[in-house]
């Protein structure tokens, strides 16, 4: 082969080379910004709300979820003279109510589980039904958990009452295993993340997600956060500084402003890349184009 035509030969592999890269920077480039599909939503809030239509029609008839502490917290025992302060907030009812069996854990394990936990395990069920997918379907898969948390005070609650079996509070009690028990349980084998930035875990959850749903990392993704106060911890500091709002509602910026309102609530939701969620069937309620995080302390 002459020297010129060598220098072709040369030439021809690096053009060829060169489409090639450029064709896999196009690719991911379009995978990092492509956009994140919701393909299901699930949830428990104040008010009775058990499913996101119920939530609607509360907020579309202006409906309030604000409630008296519910009976079964027990803690009107353990407020003692504080009560006066601590008397409505937006609470979960039936929240130490749990189908341990559905899950594989026996009782005496779930009653030293953070209920935390336990609503978490029950709304992902909901929540992969309402994607039309079975939950039991999804063991071995590619799936992730990203669940936003603020405060574990249960396994304070079990040591002072003397309830629970004692061996299961690590397990039970540990934020990390908020997420590493949905994943465990379903057999998902994605990233298992637990993230608490106070009053925006849900969203820094939301964006993790999507942020591993376009690396690869996850097929499917699980985002959002739970919070549920098993003790009444808050209520007594909050209450003593006058933090409170007399009748448990926040009335941001307006004149008869008194204070902060108290509420739990879990909340979850199916994300999956568009293209995949198209290909899969999968019904999109929303799509996420963006999501970025600031300095949040």
């Amino acid at each position: 082969m002459t020297n010129e035509a060598k220098l072709r030969e040369y030439l021809r592999r690096v053009t060829v080379d060169l489409h090639e890269t450029q064709n896999r920077l196009r690719e991911l480039e379009v995978r990092d910004r492509e956009p994140i599909a919701i393909v299901s939503m699930a949830c428990r809030f104040p008010g009775g709300v058990d499913t996101p239509e119920q939530f609607w029609e509360l907020l579309a008839a202006g409906g309030d979820g604000v409630s008296e502490i519910p009976p079964d917290r027990g803690w009107a025992e353990l407020l003692g003279p504080q009560a006066e302060h601590a008397r409505e907030g937006g609470f979960i009812h039936g929240a130490a109510e749990f189908d341990a069996g559905l899950f594989g854990i026996s009782p005496r394990e779930a009653l030293a589980t953070d209920p935390q936990q336990r609503l978490l395990l029950e709304v992902t069920w909901d929540l992969l039904e309402r994607a039309g997918i079975d939950p039991l379907s999804l063991s071995g898969s590619q799936t992730g958990v990203f669940a936003g948390t603020n405060g574990q005070d249960y396994g304070t609650l079990v040591l002072g009452t003397g309830d629970g079996d004692i061996d299961y509070l690590t397990t039970g009690n540990q934020a990390a295993v908020i997420s590493g028990r949905v994943a465990y349980t379903f057999g998902f084998e994605g990233p298992a993340v637990t993230i608490d930035t106070a009053c925006s875990s849900s969203l820094v959850a939301m964006h993790l997600a999507a942020q591993s749903l376009r690396q690869g990392e996850c097929s499917l993704a699980l985002a959002g956060g739970v919070t549920v106060m098993a003790a009444p911890g808050a209520f007594v500091a909050f209450g003593r500084q006058q933090g409170l709002a007399a009748d448990g509602r926040c009335k941001s910026f307006a004149a008869s402003a008194d204070g902060t309102g108290m509420s739990e609530g879990v909340g979850l939701v199916l994300l999956e890349r568009l293209s995949d969620a198209r290909r899969n069937g999968h019904e999109v309620l929303a799509v996420l184009r963006g999501s970025a995080v600031n300095q949040d302390g």
